[in-house]
């Protein structure tokens, strides 16, 4: 039921609308458009920096539970220059941008979803269509989105990698920190022994604190280094910002208690002062294979004759920012593969297989036992 080159033309404009963070309005504007069309009522939520878009469609079957669809229209990088083609099996980058799938192909596919279940009047629950911005800066639209204008507790997200078929299951908490280190300024080639050298401090720690794989599903990682100002003088202060991520509460914690214990005893033994921003990202779910609303999507991907394969991830989406609100949400592949390179591509039979993923979906919600 999925017209195929309708959802072609439409991930065609939406490639052609340049929406790097914090620069969603036009393609917002777009969508609201396409989905006013279709019997939604759309609600722009700005909150600042930007714009959530919330979509409502009331149900036909009333004892059907609502769906919240999701996706994001941010992309990570400035595409107002694209080049792109559609060979007739991929689109894919030809220039020196990104192409965007990420995450434009779940707005087509969701567009084009709801579109069918208009034009062929099937009987449907609620649908909400969620739109956040800005997830490429750290989720921001979604930490930022106002849950009191949504009533739906299930959401499919349409913003994971690789080819159709994987459905997210477990992802972790994310903490990030920045960790200031201070030591004190002295003429390198003069007096250094009157000089901490805050370099040298820092090097220390990131020696002493976990890095790289912690265990099967903890990571740790040093990213950003910045400090010194020249060769002549004893630097004073560096500034390293790092995350430790894990699916586990207990190993985050005692990581993240080792890591601050480490840095304060090496800073103290050489008289450096220390300072540590912490910021939870986001929080860690886990959906349990008994969940009712996985085994419904399960039924809509074998109805669809794809073989479901749960997933646990390292990285967040908006799935972990719904799941902290109490809405029960599963992140699944839609197809964008080599995402945030100039290598990104999507198949069209991905494309397609997306959108046919999310119409059962939606047709499947009337058999979800509450």
């Amino acid at each position: 039921m999925i017209n195929k080159d309708r959802i072609i033309d439409t991930f065609a404009r939406l490639l052609r609308i340049n929406s790097p963070t914090f620069q969603e309005h036009e393609i917002i504007e777009y969508i609201k458009g396409e989905l006013s069309k279709q019997g939604f009522q759309v609600y722009i939520q700005e909150y600042g920096q930007s714009a959530n878009l919330i979509a409502r469609k009331k149900g036909t079957l009333f004892d059907c539970p609502t769906i919240i669809l999701n996706a994001h229209t941010d992309t990570v990088e400035d595409t107002s220059s694209i080049e792109f083609e559609n060979n007739g099996i991929h689109f894919k980058s030809t220039g020196k941008t990104i192409l965007g799938s990420d995450d434009k192909s779940g707005i087509a596919q969701i567009i084009e979803a709801v579109r069918v279940i208009s034009e062929n009047n099937i009987p449907h629950g609620t649908i909400e269509i969620v739109f956040t911005s800005a997830e490429e800066k750290g989720l921001i639209g979604a930490k930022n989105l106002d849950t009191t204008l949504i009533e739906g507790k299930y959401a499919l997200v349409l913003d994971c990698s690789g080819p159709v078929g994987n459905l997210i299951i477990a992802a972790p908490t994310h903490i990030t920190y920045t960790m200031t280190i201070i030591g004190k300024s002295a003429h390198a080639g003069i007096e250094p022994e009157k000089g901490i050298n805050a370099i040298r401090v820092a090097s220390e720690i990131i020696m002493a604190i976990p890095d790289g794989r912690i265990d099967e599903y903890s990571t740790a990682n040093v990213g950003v280094i910045n400090g010194g100002s020249a060769t002549n003088i004893v630097p004073k202060e560096v500034v390293l910002r790092g995350e430790i991520r894990s699916h586990n509460k207990e190993v985050i914690n005692g990581n993240w208690d080792f890591l601050t214990s480490k840095a304060y005893e090496i800073t103290d033994k050489y008289k450096a002062g220390l300072k540590i921003d912490k910021t939870i990202e986001y929080e860690a779910f886990r959906i349990k294979e008994d969940e009712p609303f996985l085994i419904t999507i399960q039924d809509a991907y074998k109805r669809c004759a794809i073989n479901p394969c749960l997933t646990i991830t390292g990285g967040g989406s908006d799935a972990n920012i719904f799941n902290q609100n109490g809405i029960k949400a599963i992140n699944i592949s839609n197809g964008m593969q080599s995402v945030h390179s100039q290598d990104e591509f999507i198949l069209l039979e991905d494309l397609i297989k997306g959108a046919e993923v999310v119409l059962e979906v939606i047709r499947q919600m009337k058999e979800l036992k509450e």
